[in-house]
């Protein structure tokens, strides 16, 4: 079969030094870009993550530092990953709460921007999880009935997580669920924006899920003492809030999605303030002594004599 597409669709995969976002990098990303008219196009870049590769990452992904010391950095790349990737939609195995949040981390590392706010994402993991709950591994296995060949390489794994959406779609397209409200639906279908919308249950906002958004679609903080209150009503009681977690050992994507909420918050309290702020009183006009000449009159006394005033003056005190 195939997808049903209005756009391109990017399913990738990152291998790194391990699963920190935060201070973890990028040694290799691989992605398969399905277009609407059934072809697809796949890159795949190593990458130089400027730190040492731990012994017990490479031993999984196969990639060590050797393999990694020619190879561009992040920040070399990115114009090229960016090119590729176009205005796909992404899509991935377990890829909004890892490829996601990595891939952003390091585009906001080296300072690029890379907009994902008007994207779909298809998170591959979360239909079977919800559907089977089983390892991309068995997940092959259940749909596709073969063995990853080659596995934990970045190429092996991406095409085996496109072939197990395709599959998804077949097996489960047309079958109900429920959800933990009881609420039944046919949630899996071949449509971006219905996988989109099945795949994003928690409806994260910063994908590390620090920041989650409510049923008022509203943003609230997801863990610690704040847990499920606005992030506007904790930036109202306790402002210091912010500062700790722009300060604190959080994903420079967390970080940027509070300070843009930080600067609507500052927006709104500076707009209510205009509103509440008192009209100016009106100037009273000076009251001016009968006995005392205004600016005005002053001015009328020193007017110059004119040659018709000099005449009238000749003529009143010429002798007779």
């Amino acid at each position: 079969m195939k997808l049903n597409l209005k756009r391109p669709l990017a399913f990738f995969d990152l291998e790194a030094t391990g699963i920190n976002v935060a201070s973890d990098r990028i040694v290799e990303i691989s992605i398969l870009k399905a277009l609407p008219d059934g072809k697809e196009e796949v890159k795949t870049l190593k990458i130089n993550p400027q730190i040492p590769i731990p012994l017990e990452s490479s031993l999984i992904h196969g990639i060590y530092d050797e393999d990694v010391k020619e190879a561009p950095t992040f920040k070399e790349a990115a114009k090229e990953i960016i090119d590729f990737i176009g205005d796909a939609d992404l899509a991935g195995y377990n890829s909004n709460k890892f490829d996601i949040p990595m891939l952003m981390e390091e585009f906001l590392r080296s300072g690029i921007q890379f907009d994902i706010d008007d994207r779909k994402f298809v998170d591959v993991q979360n239909i079977f999880h919800q559907m089977e709950q089983r390892t991309l591994k068995a997940a092959y296995k259940f749909y596709c009935g073969k063995e990853i060949v080659n596995a934990h390489s970045a190429e092996a794994d991406i095409k085996a997580t496109y072939e197990v959406l395709l599959s998804q779609i077949e097996k489960y397209e047309g079958r109900d669920w429920e959800d933990k409200k009881g609420n039944i639906s046919q949630p899996v279908k071949n449509d971006i924006d219905a996988l989109h919308e099945f795949t994003n249950l928690n409806k994260p906002v910063d994908f590390a899920g620090r920041m989650v958004y409510n049923q008022d679609m509203e943003p609230v903080f997801n863990f610690g003492k704040h847990k499920s209150k606005s992030v506007f009503q904790v930036f109202e009681e306790e402002p210091s809030y912010y500062s700790w977690i722009m300060n604190g050992d959080f994903p420079l994507y967390t970080k940027n999605r509070l300070e843009k909420f930080w600067q609507q918050f500052k927006a709104k309290k500076h707009e209510v303030k205009q509103v509440q702020k008192p009209a100016e009183a009106p100037k009273e006009k000076p009251q001016h002594s009968p006995n005392k000449s205004t600016p005005a009159q002053k001015e009328k006394d020193h007017t110059p004599a004119n040659e018709d005033m000099l005449k009238m003056l000749a003529s009143k005190f010429k002798k007779i």
